[in-house]
């Protein structure tokens, strides 16, 4: 019998996942796999983690909800302590929702509501990257730059956004081009943008600091932040910087804007935030746009039934003092630094292998039918897609994306293990991918 339940696809039923412990998934057809790319990159403390689940419990016995128009919780206010504490780059509060796209919604409404507090209601656009994803709520999605999520639903997006290169150096930057000289360009391009808009009319510029599932854990070259800081603030815009997939110790550091020399003024959270124990995103304010909306309304003009949920705060706190305590951050860096030399000497000189690349445990390889002229595969073979496969059989789960280029073409896929993985369990990860490319790659009609 079909599910009733609405799945991805309509073509086929997904095995179901029974149970997790660590960083394996047990499924219904007997299959135990590493999750290796934690879910969508979320189930940054594995599966089943007893701490957390004890704080679920605790929370679940003495209040499971509170209206945020009424109370506050316990929860939420010791989570957002912890993840403020010493107000990193200058962010000073936490608003919690449940979602990812929740969190970009909040971010680009509070910027919105920033300007008009200020008495600048003309600042009504937003500068964001081509083939970055920030979300799939109309509002995130119109924020987005994914070309082939975009398309459906393209004549109800909002036209308030409008999109500028990604700092995308292995296919864009040219041959006779340095670092430095790429950046600059990319940087004329968007001062041009906001000259093109209006420098007046502009609210925010918002991006992923690591790229994370359209392009594939494609990270900016040095200065190419602080470029985008300085045009930023030349004209009175706010930066949005969307870590959901890069942030919370995903990166190595605990918010991957560390690594660029520069911080935000709104920063989105979610999946490293909660672990995938409880769906939970937020946003960290920094604290200017805090005080201008103090001195003006008041109020933030937004909210969600299940904001600050207790429960789904508790699990994120837990996940949050478990990262700090057991000095995760620090496996982050050390077992990134393997994955990343273990993928390069599996794959580096692989001739289908056109670049691999990331930071901390978040990496991706990227396929092309020739090292040289770097041409992607035809989409209709759909590699990513046979790449998962071949991993699942082996035991090993992946996260797979099509259409890298523009939407349409290109193919790569996302390895993202949990923070607790082992010098062991890195091994075994590449070992398997490697062996689900070759074998994705025989199998090819092509030959």
């Amino acid at each position: 019998m079909r599910s009733r339940l609405l799945q991805r696809s309509l073509r086929s039923d997904p095995p179901l996942a029974l149970s997790g412990e660590g960083i394996f998934v047990r499924d219904s057809n007997g299959n135990t796999v590493i999750d290796g790319s934690g879910g969508a990159a979320v189930a940054c403390l594995g599966h089943g983690h007893p701490r957390v689940l004890a704080a679920m419990r605790a929370q679940q016995g003495k209040l499971c909800y509170a209206h945020t128009a009424l109370y506050s919780c316990e929860s939420a206010e010791a989570l957002a302590d912890l993840v403020l504490e010493g107000e990193p780059g200058g962010l000073t509060h936490l608003y919690l929702c449940s979602s990812g796209s929740e969190g970009t919604e909040a971010a680009l409404k509070l910027a919105r509501q920033y300007h008009l507090e200020r008495g600048e209601p003309q600042r009504t656009k937003f500068i964001a990257r081509r083939q970055s994803y920030h979300g799939n709520t109309l509002g995130a999605l119109a924020a987005s730059g994914n070309a082939m999520r975009r398309a459906p639903y393209a004549p109800i997006l909002s036209d308030a956004f409008s999109h500028v290169s990604p700092c995308y150096a292995y296919r864009d930057r040219r041959d006779d081009e340095s670092e430095a000289d790429y950046v600059a360009r990319l940087a004329a391009e968007l001062e041009a943008e906001f000259q093109r808009l209006g420098p007046h009319t502009v609210a925010a510029f918002i991006a992923e600091p690591v790229v994370g599932a359209t392009l594939g854990c494609v990270t900016a070259l040095p200065g190419y932040f602080e470029a985008v800081r300085t045009i930023c603030d030349r004209h009175g815009a706010l930066l949005i910087l969307d870590e959901v997939m890069c942030g919370i110790g995903r990166t190595g550091t605990m918010h991957a804007w560390e690594q660029e020399g520069v911080a935000p003024d709104i920063q989105v959270v979610a999946k490293g935030l909660g672990g995938g124990y409880q769906p939970v995103g937020g946003i960290l304010i920094g604290g200017k746009v805090v005080e201008a909306i103090r001195a003006g309304s008041g109020a933030f003009m937004h909210g969600h039934t299940y904001q600050a949920h207790p429960v789904a705060a508790a699990a994120a706190l837990a996940v949050q003092q478990v990262i700090r305590e057991e000095g995760l951050l620090d496996n982050v860096r050390r077992m990134g630094a393997l994955l990343g030399e273990r993928l390069t000497e599996r794959l580096g000189n692989h001739r289908h292998v056109g670049d691999i690349r990331g930071r901390g445990l978040f990496w991706a390889a990227e396929f092309v039918t020739d090292r040289a002229t770097k041409t992607p595969f035809d989409p209709a073979l759909q590699l990513h897609e046979r790449v998962k496969a071949e991993a699942y059989a082996r035991g090993l789960a992946c996260y797979p994306m099509g259409g890298t280029i523009d939407g349409r073409q290109g193919n790569h896929v996302i390895l993202a293990p949990p923070y607790i993985v082992t010098r062991e369990q890195v091994e075994t990860i590449v070992e398997r991918f490697g062996d689900a490319v070759e074998a994705a790659l025989a199998n090819l009609p092509c030959g």
